[in-house]
């Protein structure tokens, strides 16, 4: 066996990403005598880098007698590859000192990408000017690769004039190009620049759709989406069903997820494992965890994106046994859980009162994996405890962070000392908080809420002056249900001017009589104004959650749940008045707000009113 047969077969395990035969073939180079050669261990070192085995890269890169710039731009593209761009950089000192070479357009290219995925625009703009006081300044790949770093910088129009710098532009040039306008939200000139492109290919319009996706235009992107397939256009590469299917889970359209899925399956893209890791995510996020699960426990292989998915999904469902179970799972299965696993296991601790577990698995974060928490991941904790009533302990958990506490986490307190009346303590938090000069709308509602609470009419007058003078204005609720063809948006109000509001507003009159009956009594302290008794009921009567459960009963087919999405977190009476529906109704009612999910099924709610 000769050099050409081993580099022909590294090539084959590249390819085929056969991390197996790749040590293998390490083995036999070693016994043949062949591990001096350069190009043999360039070729093995890049082999090792598409197979994820980086501590095997790392050993043979430190063994190798003379690196030269194309070992530098595996190891680096094999770390960049692997999601440790930290490492990419960390490790370019060596390359100056101790082999004594300086970037050539590889190793550039691998620099930019590193600053890119850390989001290091200081650092990224030092290498762009030294890149462009190098001999390889017109190299249009490096250029490519900076304007992606600008884009997702959040600098576009710094990317526009790297790409108006390039003489002849390429395929890559114009498919970044397009993604980083597109994910910055410039709709407009991302359309133009893809009209103007010499070829539309798969690529291109990929970028388009998942640039746009990300940037929230995810209803425009399915139109695009479609005109793609009328044009004919061969998808060999799954990426853009990935990303159609994040923007159904988005927007919570569960009809159209279905179709895409069908479309994965008629593609023969199911078994990828990034395409299942999406549909998991896609249909816990439109409420049927039943189907997320389904093709959660079908996949030939999983890694930490599908367990997190599933377990995240799942405790947002209000099933917290069940999402530690499957952590449990999880962690003899050998996958190593991430940061955001345990922000959802936290999350399920939090939503079910568990805090002797939270607190054990907030431990584990730092003793067994060696994860700094994060401001969210104590942001957790103090909702956990706050909302099990230990609210002291939550107040010197909040003074003790080893951040600066964001306005999420003195929310946080804040509505748990409402939920639990502490009414002392959440006047001094709102006074806190009121002195920070908070940017969310929310908070200033929440403000309110607290205030209001209290009887002290006088701080609500001035948290609304606040608002009104820093033009502070509160999110309209609104409330959606999607029946595929037919998608309808309801506003809260008796505005409403919906073609079916007689019927709709009648069988609200049907069901409140019904339910008062049972004892429902409207609960009118989620009304924020000091306005009589009978108006406060009136508007609690003509939430956005009443008038699409209403409209839902009317359309949908008969027995089938009823899925509403809801913009924001769904009111104490709202949620009260689905409990008495589901049971008279005999349907179930799954409602998805702002922080969790709620499964009402014959007079009870998944989260057992803890939300």
């Amino acid at each position: 066996m000769n050099i050409s047969h081993f580099l022909h077969q590294l090539q084959l395990c590249a390819r085929r990403q056969s991390a197996s035969a790749a040590g293998e073939l390490h083995s036999q180079i070693i016994k043949a005598g062949f591990d001096k050669s350069s190009l043999l261990s360039n070729t093995l070192l890049d082999v090792y880098g598409k197979c994820g085995l980086i501590p095997q890269a790392l050993q043979l890169f430190d063994e190798m007698p003379n690196r030269d710039h194309v070992s530098w731009a595996s190891i680096l593209t094999a770390h960049n590859k692997a999601l440790i761009p930290r490492r990419t950089l960390s490790m370019l000192n060596t390359m100056f000192t101790h082999d004594g070479l300086q970037p050539d357009h590889f190793v550039f290219a691998c620099i930019v990408r590193a600053c890119s995925s850390l989001g290091y625009l200081r650092l990224g703009k030092q290498v762009h000017a030294r890149f462009m006081l190098s001999f390889f300044c017109d190299d249009e790949v490096v250029k490519s690769s900076l304007i992606d770093m600008y884009t997702k910088c959040g600098q576009p129009d710094d990317a526009r004039a790297v790409f108006d710098s390039i003489l002849f532009k390429n395929s890559v040039s114009w498919t970044s190009m397009i993604s980083g306008y597109a994910r910055s939200g410039r709709k407009c000139e991302a359309m133009d620049l893809f009209l103007q492109a010499p070829v539309r290919n798969l690529f291109s319009w990929t970028a388009l759709i998942s640039g746009l996706i990300q940037s929230g235009h995810g209803i425009y992107s399915f139109s695009l989406f479609n005109e793609m397939r009328r044009e004919g256009i061969d998808i060999v590469d799954p990426l853009v069903l990935s990303s159609v299917v994040g923007g159904c889970a988005n927007l919570a359209l569960l009809e159209l997820g279905k179709q895409i899925h069908g479309l994965v399956i008629a593609l023969g893209f199911e078994s990828c494992l990034f395409i299942s890791n999406a549909l998991v995510d896609m249909y816990a996020k439109c409420s049927d965890i039943l189907a997320a699960k389904d093709i959660f426990y079908r996949m030939p292989r999983k890694d930490v994106i599908s367990w997190t998915s599933i377990i995240v999904g799942t405790a947002q469902h209000g099933k917290a046994e069940e999402a530690l179970t499957l952590y449990d799972e999880m962690v003899l299965s050998r996958i190593k859980p991430n940061e955001v696993t345990f922000v959802g296991l936290l999350y399920a601790c939090s939503h079910a009162g568990l805090v002797s577990r939270g607190r054990e698995l907030f431990r584990s974060m730092t003793t067994d994996y060696s994860i700094n928490p994060s401001l969210q991941h104590y942001t957790c904790l103090l909702d956990l405890l706050s909302r099990s009533g230990h609210l002291d302990e939550a107040e010197n958990l909040l003074d003790k962070i080893p951040f600066k506490p964001d306005e999420p986490t003195w929310a946080s307190l804040l509505s748990a000392c409402m939920r639990h009346n502490n009414l002392e303590m959440g006047v001094r938090i709102a006074d806190r908080v009121l002195d920070l000069k908070p940017e969310d709308p929310s908070t200033y509602i929440l403000l309110s809420n607290v205030y209001a609470g209290a009887e002290m009419w006088g701080s609500v007058s001035k948290v609304r002056k606040l608002m009104s003078s820093m033009e502070v204005r509160k999110e309209p609720g609104y409330s959606s249900i999607d029946f595929g063809k037919d998608s309808q948006v309801f506003h809260a109000g008796e505005s409403c001017d919906h073609p079916m509001k007689n019927e709709i507003c009648n069988l609200l009159k049907d069901l409140d009589a019904e339910m008062r009956k049972r004892g429902y009594v409207p609960n009118t302290s989620f009304v924020l104004y000091d306005i009589e008794q009978q108006e406060k009921e009136k508007q609690l009567f003509w939430h956005s959650e009443r008038l699409a459960v209403a409209y839902g009963l009317l359309k949908a087919v008969p027995g089938t749940i009823i899925r509403i999405v809801k913009n924001l977190r769904i009111c104490g009476d709202c949620h009260n008045v689905l409990k008495f529906i589901s049971d008279i109704v005999k349907r179930e009612i799954m409602v998805r707000d702002a922080t969790r999910y709620h499964h009402f099924k014959e007079g009870k709610c998944s989260c057992n009113d803890f939300w």
